[in-house]
């Protein structure tokens, strides 16, 4: 199954709730939640291991 654009904004939205929804950082909740999403796809097989690892960015 694709990464898609939702996947990652209902993400972020968590993570932004989750920290108190501060205001003018959601560009860091948007990598967040992508970084996580693809870890999670990398883990299930559903995107190829050989991708680069944005979380050592």
């Amino acid at each position: 199954m694709a990464l898609t654009e939702e996947d990652i904004r209902k993400r972020a939205y968590i993570l932004w709730e989750k920290a108190g929804q501060p205001a003018g950082q959601m560009d860091t909740f948007w990598y967040e939640a992508e970084k996580e999403l693809i870890a999670e796809r990398k883990l299930q097989g559903e995107i190829s291991p050989h991708l680069p690892d944005l979380a050592a960015n």
